[in-house]
């Protein structure tokens, strides 16, 4: 039935008032009913919440909701290092005595109070001073020029640096130590079961009793940031732990949790990433992908949006809980595992550092920093930063560092095209350099010594020592605790025998959170002297030309003649060059007139050192231009297969003109994979050659007959590889049958084993190992009295000796008098090894761990050494080699003895020509044993290069 008026609908009042009742008593009845069942109701609900139980309607937990929602606090904090005045640091082990340093020459690591900007920026202000350094509850408390002794806390220890050179502890903050076994036996340094695996850390991997770290810390690092590899776009997290671990160390315990650098709660959290190559080179591949680096841009977007939509909602949860309280939340916090360590580094909690080379690496990755909000705080490797600093300085948050090698370059394509000017020029472009190790790629023991090489390069001084001390300790997050001496910060502490960026300086004494951390550190006998003058020369670029006749005046040591010839005392010395031969040396007043009269350049020296150059021997150079790139290389040998180099012998490359305009004129080198390991006929050339035809490049065809005894998974055993030698020299010492003589191919392998056998020819065995050294030597007694026999029998007269030569020998000098006794070389290769294989695990590796390194046992045994190279790049530092051996040999070597370690010895042991000290001689600039000295003139076959 149809309404007939709009006044008879309800209201919407009525529609909420209660129903009418019937009486009015009833009302009251019912409330004096329900409200005690309220109020018990509400008891036992309350009760029930203090129980810890279920939330009435949503099942969630009250408690937990209330726990997430005070992370929520914790989600926004952005961490801090340690900041601000402290009685004590956070890792003091109480009982660790007092130590005051006297009588030390303190860099600390800033410049002095009221220094501008722009003079600090030039390295005004900065000084080494006569300080004494007190270190007490493992913080530096006092930096005087005397601290009374009266002052003193109780029990203190005093130690008497006598002058000496005293630093913070050095910061390397690449390193994978303590992820890859000793001697290579295992490694935990890239989980490989993805490509972005933020969620890793490198933590759960570190060693702490790894014996390397003793090592590394021999060299004066002291703290390390410990990452994962490179195998991944994302890899994980990384850990800054200080290098002290177990009661010999000061410390309380062997544990990785008491290595953390900053042991609180709310310290730094760091994650490596990587662009280009080695993802790709990875997961590629096998098919996964990345694949190319469009693939990596992909996978890079696609975590970070991953990990910010994480943010965002916990974002938003935590803000609800503000507003309506957590135990109103419908839901608990968003929890995903697998992005809470990326999130973390959006949310600016995680300090982020990224393997990257290449522009378009760079590039993508700073595009990246934009996109998602984030701040990387350094690029490593980085080798293509200094030609595009402008896209560094357009990443978010801040412009990133720059993380280096000095002069580690050119092994694959994406380090092609670095160079040594690297920190020098991107200083100059207000971007901050670093030195790293990337340990093991880089023994961590000598970082130092890169900020060395980068000082010589051109970067200032002041620069240079602040990029292995207090600038990596910024970008960690501890400024204000790590890599200065002053008062409040850690007691981490290194005193030099020499300037840190001299050559072969080396610690006599460490110092982690005030505990010294060598209980009786080997010193060597060195002179004190005093810290590097900075030299602003070294930032002025020269430039190369070829000219055929030079005189250099203001020679001060000549190399070349038969005595080390100081030149002071003889007034103005010169060294004339006329049609690329050296003409004269002394006043040489006649040339000098002509030179001048037909203005042909005369260049001044400021402490000229005329020298022999240097052969480079060891390496691949000349067979590999890109270590990583076979199309760059003659091609790896085959165990089956027998090679002559000058068949696969290549002129041009930057290796080769890198190692000529570092006094390397000539080279000699074997078929081989790139490393000491090598099997064939090696050859001697020129690195400034031009074809391996008759044009004078290739000084010798065939220098010696090489074979691999180093033992690796590709290889056969050392006692098959032995025998089969042995019987192949056993083989070679019978006489042939006239019948048989023509038919023998004169390039064959066994047309070389007879010269060999004949002494004709040396053997060139690589070989590292103690026991497979001592096996050679019993062989070749074996092999010459077989000769002998063979001899006597063909009435021959008589016989002949091996001329053997190992090339590695990192543990010969566990044979050395053997060695001696037998006349087998060594060529070490290289000078200062380290535990990278099982072969070279009884390493020596000298003060202020030993006494003595190998050269050192070598020489005193009477073997005749000489110094070589494991990969090609480290060709270009054979003068510092050459220099460290004598710096550090206790008076073993003159300096002209020791630059025949890189040249004379070589061609002695080989029973080679040496080159004439008229066309091949090189003028320097400073002494090439130091650092610091510039190559001005040299002189190769005739023709002459200058620098000025």
């Amino acid at each position: 039935m149809e309404k007939g008026h709009l006044e008879d609908l309800p209201s919407y009042n009525s529609a909420i008032r209660p129903w009418p009742l019937r009486n009015r008593r009833g009302p009251r009845r019912i409330i004096r009913f329900l409200a005690p069942l309220c109020l018990l109701f509400f008891g036992y609900y309350t009760y029930l919440i203090s129980q810890n139980t279920a939330h009435p309607t949503n099942n969630l937990s009250i408690t937990k909701l209330q726990e997430q929602h005070a992370s929520c606090a914790e989600l926004r904090r952005v961490p801090t290092g340690p900041v601000g005045p402290r009685s004590f640091s956070g890792r003091w082990v109480n009982g660790t005595k007092p130590v005051l340093i006297r009588n030390a020459t303190v860099w600390t690591g800033e410049p002095a109070p009221g220094t501008s900007e722009e003079d600090a920026r030039r390295g005004i202000g900065y000084s080494w001073t006569p300080s004494d350094v007190l270190l007490d509850r493992g913080l530096i408390v006092q930096v005087a020029e005397h601290i009374s002794a009266s002052s003193l806390p109780e029990g203190t220890v005093t130690y008497d640096a006598k002058g000496r050179q005293l630093t913070a502890g050095i910061v390397d903050m690449h390193s994978h130590a303590g992820l890859g076994g000793f001697a290579s036996l295992g490694d935990d340094t890239n989980e490989l079961s993805g490509d972005i695996t933020p969620y890793v850390k490198s933590i759960d991997g570190f060693n702490p009793l790894a014996p390397e770290l003793q090592w590394i810390k021999a060299g004066g690092v002291t703290t390390s940031l410990i990452l994962p590899g490179s195998g991944n776009n994302m890899g994980g997290e990384a850990f800054v732990l200080k290098l002290a671990s177990g009661k010999a160390s000061g410390r309380a315990e062997i544990s990785q949790q008491d290595m953390f650098a900053d042991p609180s709660p709310a310290r730094w959290r760091y994650m490596k990433m990587a662009c280009g190559e080695n993802p790709k080179n990875v997961y590629g591949k096998i098919g996964k992908g990345p694949f190319s680096r469009l693939g990596e841009a992909w996978e890079f977007r696609h975590a970070f949006d991953e990990a910010r939509k994480y943010v965002e909602a916990q974002n938003d949860w935590c803000a609800a809980a503000d507003r309506v309280g957590a135990e109103n939340m419908a839901d608990y916090l968003p929890s995903e595992l697998q992005w809470e360590s990326l999130a973390a580094a959006l949310r600016g909690q995680v300090r982020v550092n990224t393997h990257c080379y290449t522009v378009p690496d760079l590039e993508a990755f700073v595009r990246h920093t934009n996109e998602f909000k984030f701040r990387v705080y350094a690029f490593h490797h980085a080798h293509q930063t200094y030609l595009v600093p402008e896209v560094l300085k357009r990443a978010y948050g801040g412009t990133p560092a720059a993380a280096l090698f000095a002069d580690n370059m050119y092994y694959k394509v994406e380090a092609y095209t670095a160079s040594e000017k690297a920190g020098k020029i991107l200083y100059d472009e207000g971007i901050q350099p670093v030195y790293v190790s990337d340990n093991p790629v880089l023994n961590s023991r000598h970082v130092v010594f890169e900020a060395a090489k980068a000082y010589s390069y051109g970067l200032p001084y002041h620069i240079a020592l602040a990029g292995v001390t207090s600038k990596p300790a910024e970008l960690l997050g501890l400024g204000e605790s790590l890599g200065k001496v002053k008062e409040g910060f850690d007691a981490d502490i290194v005193v030099w025998d020499s300037d840190p960026l001299s050559i072969a300086a080396t610690p006599v004494q460490v110092w982690i959170d005030g505990a010294p951390q060598f209980e009786k550190p080997v010193e060597l006998k060195k002179s004190l002297s005093k810290p590097t003058k900075p030299d602003t020369i070294l930032q002025e670029d020269l430039t190369r030309k070829e000219n055929g006749n030079v005189i250099f005046t203001g020679l001060t040591r000549d190399f070349l003649s038969a005595n080390d010839i100081e030149t002071t005392a003889r007034g103005k010395v010169n060294v004339v060059v006329a049609n690329g031969a050296i003409s004269c040396v002394g006043t040489c007043d006649d040339e000098v007139k002509t030179f001048t009269a037909n203005k042909q350049p005369i260049i001044e020296l400021h402490n000229g050192h005329l020298t022999p150059t240097f052969t480079a021997i060891g390496s691949a150079l000349g067979l590999v231009e890109i270590d990583a790139e076979k199309a760059t290389q003659d091609g790896p040998y085959s165990e089956d297969s027998f090679a002559r180099a000058i068949d696969g012998l290549g002129f041009g490359g930057k290796q080769l003109s890198t190692v000529f305009e570092h006094g390397g004129t000539r080279a000699i080198s074997a078929p081989s994979t790139g490393s000491i390991n090598a099997k064939g006929i090696s050859v001697g050339f020129l690195t400034d050659g031009i074809t391996s035809l008759g044009n004078g490049s290739v000084w010798q065809e065939e220098v010696a007959l090489h074979y691999p005894l180093t033992q690796s998974s590709k290889s056969p055993s050392i006692s098959s590889a032995l025998g089969k030698l042995r019987t192949k020299l056993l083989q070679a010492s019978k006489p042939l049958k006239k019948k048989d003589q023509k038919e023998v191919d004169p390039f064959s392998e066994e047309s070389y084993l007879r010269q060999v056998v004949a002494g004709k020819l040396p053997l060139v065995l690589s070989i590292h190992k103690a026991d497979t050294i001592a096996s050679v030597i019993r062989m070749k007694k074996e092999v010459e009295t077989a000769s002998s026999k063979a001899e006597l029998t063909s009435s021959k007269s008589k016989s002949k000796k091996l001329r053997i030569v190992i090339l590695g020998g990192a543990e010969s000098y566990l044979v050395a008098d053997e060695l001696a006794a037998a006349n087998v070389s060594v060529i070490l290769a290289p000078l200062l090894p380290y535990a990278q294989s099982w072969d070279q695990r009884r390493t020596l590796p000298g003060a202020p761990l030993t006494h003595g390194s190998a050269i050192d046992l070598l020489l005193d045994a009477g073997v005749l050494v000489a110094i070589g190279v494991g990969e090609v790049w480290e060709t270009r530092n054979l003068n510092l080699m050459a220099g460290w051996a004598w710096r550090n040999g206790e008076g073993r070597l003159s300096e002209k003895k020791a630059l025949d370690l890189v040249g004379k010895n070589i061609y002695d042991m080989l029973d080679l020509k040496a080159p004439s000290a008229k066309t091949d001689w090189a003028v320097w600039d400073g002494s090439p044993l130091d650092i610091g000295s510039r190559l001005r003139g040299i002189g190769s076959a005739g023709r002459t290069t200058i620098w000025i």
